[in-house]
């Protein structure tokens, strides 16, 4: 486990995903979410928690008051803009935190202070400084944020970082706000405000950085290099337009890269995988596979070389382990590039000791199979041995769909009624569920005798048109062995049965084939 640091070492994690974060289109939160991402973010051991601007809305003040109550060790704080108003109700909502804080911004660039403020270099400095020392009166931890920073000029920049240090800012944050630096430069601001304005080692630099150029994570190492010791983040990186710095990419870039930039943080690191999850959970937004630290594909493996360099040494191919943010394992993927090795290994690993003449004619089939399909399953794997090793007839289906009725509205509960020929003889029952593919599903279980899990459900579209033909994928769980089923319908309930039933019955043949493996032996 990752372990707590002190000394000037440590780059302190700022995260914004309650804040920043949930401006992104599609990634609002309602209060009971944003307490148990706050729990996580706990767990995480993340430094700051920003957990809303409690002037905004009556929702953002609730938001930052119940986050204030909940969480014992980061500091908790709000933003707020330089404006008396803003300061009162953000400091009221941080009342009662164990580590209350409050975050003060203002814009500093020229097309900011012109086009959106209205505002002289005379009138943004002074209202920077009347605001902490405003602030100031209630509370000790202050952070202020010069908003545009990165296009701002940078002789203005000190003198409004040198008059609010004297106000009694202690932390001085630089935002790239639309995503515009690039980390030389970026890097060059960070260093020449650091070393020019006045008293500047009495505060703790910071970096906000967007990724509207996919810089961000970039941005804020380069930062981190020229003497900032605070990052703002977010969870996945989400954030307005192309999201924020990834909390995930610059822990683990530091970690990682600890050789090169000799910091750490306090992140539990085992904790990421299950905070990504849990921020896609509740916004509902995806993680990309191909996603940095956290994707599906970040730890997956399908070339031949790299499976077979992976096996013989992770560190051949893998710079830090699954393991290492809270993932059970590596993952190999079978598919056309996959070579030999790999594919031995997965038999291993599925219970097959294959001597070299059915490993050979096994491997031939598997690679046809791999040629006319994306990823070759397990399942897939088990029914090649099955026909090429066992000579293990093909099994009819155990369950047929006969019959399916869903109904649902806005003012009764989905139900489903299901009817199903499993061998032979005809089943059928009634239930309910939260929607009417759950509804479905459950009651499938109930007639069946399933325990399965879903652990993926996806839906796509074959055709286009309003009577576009839909597919379904659902993959299903059971004593920790996985099967994924099919099914295609221009009605999207009857093809989530259909691929519901498919894994059943993928599963059943699974069971059958694993018992004459047991009675024959390999």
């Amino acid at each position: 486990m990752s372990k707590k640091n002190t000394g000037e070492s440590v780059v302190r994690i700022f995260d914004t995903t309650l804040r920043d974060g949930e401006q992104s289109p599609g990634a609002s939160m309602n209060v009971d979410e944003k307490i148990l991402l706050a729990r996580q973010l706990e767990k995480l051991g993340v430094d700051v928690i920003e957990a809303g601007f409690a002037a905004s809305s009556e929702g953002d003040f609730e938001s930052v008051d119940r986050v204030s109550r909940v969480v014992k060790r980061p500091i908790v704080l709000s933003l707020a803009r330089a404006q008396e108003g803003d300061i009162k109700r953000a400091l009221k909502a941080v009342d009662r935190a164990r580590r209350p804080g409050i975050h003060i911004f203002i814009a500093t660039s020229d097309i900011h202070m012109k086009h959106k403020l209205r505002m002289s270099r005379n009138e943004v400095l002074d209202a920077a400084v009347l605001s902490v020392k405003f602030a100031k009166k209630h509370m000790d931890y202050i952070e202020f944020s010069a908003e545009d920073a990165s296009r701002s000029e940078r002789d203005f920049l000190v003198e409004v970082f040198t008059e609010v240090i004297r106000a009694g800012a202690n932390i001085l944050n630089v935002p790239d706000t639309t995503g515009y630096a690039i980390p030389s430069e970026f890097g060059s601001l960070v260093r020449y405000l650091i070393e020019r304005t006045e008293g500047s080692e009495r505060a703790t630099w910071s970096a906000h950085c967007h990724n509207d150029l996919g810089l961000a994570v970039s941005n804020s190492l380069a930062a981190v290099a020229s003497g900032a010791r605070q990052v703002e983040c977010t969870i996945n990186g989400i954030g307005e337009r192309a999201g924020n710095t990834s909390l995930e990419e610059i822990v683990m870039a530091l970690r990682t890269r600890k050789d090169l930039f000799g910091m750490t943080t306090n992140v539990v690191t085992e904790q990421i995988y299950p905070s990504s999850r849990l921020l896609s959970q509740i916004t509902g937004i995806p993680i990309p596979i191909n996603k940095p630290i956290v994707g599906d594909n970040a730890f997956a493996h399908e070339a031949g070389i790299h499976q077979d360099g992976v096996l013989k040494q992770k560190l051949t191919y893998e710079i830090m382990t699954p393991e290492s943010i809270g993932m059970s394992g590596n993952r190999l993927v079978m598919g056309k590039h996959s070579g030999r090795h790999a594919f031995s290994e997965r038999l291993k690993e599925m219970g097959f000791n294959l001597n070299k003449v059915d490993m050979n004619r096994a491997f031939l089939r598997f690679k046809e199979l791999a040629d006319k399909k994306k990823e070759v399953y397990e399942e897939d794997i088990e029914a090649i041995v099955a026909e090429e090793v066992f000579r293990v007839p093909g099994r009819p289906d155990r369950y047929e769909l006969l019959y399916l009725n869903v109904n649902s509205s806005s003012n009764a509960i989905p139900s489903a009624t299901v009817r199903i020929r499993i061998d032979g003889q005809e089943c059928v029952d009634h239930g309910t569920g939260d929607g009417v593919v759950d509804a479905c599903y459950k009651t499938i279980a109930k007639i069946t005798g399933s325990r399965s899990r879903l652990v993926r459900y996806t839906v796509k579209s074959i055709t286009g048109g309003t009577d576009a033909q839909g597919e379904v994928s659902c993959l299903i769980e059971e004593g920790g062995v996985r099967v994924l089923g099919k099914g295609a319908h221009t009605d999207i309930i009857i093809a989530s049965a259909l691929a519901y039933i498919h894994a059943l019955n993928r599963q059943e043949y699974r069971k059958h084939f694993r018992q004459m493996v047991e009675r024959q032996g390999p």
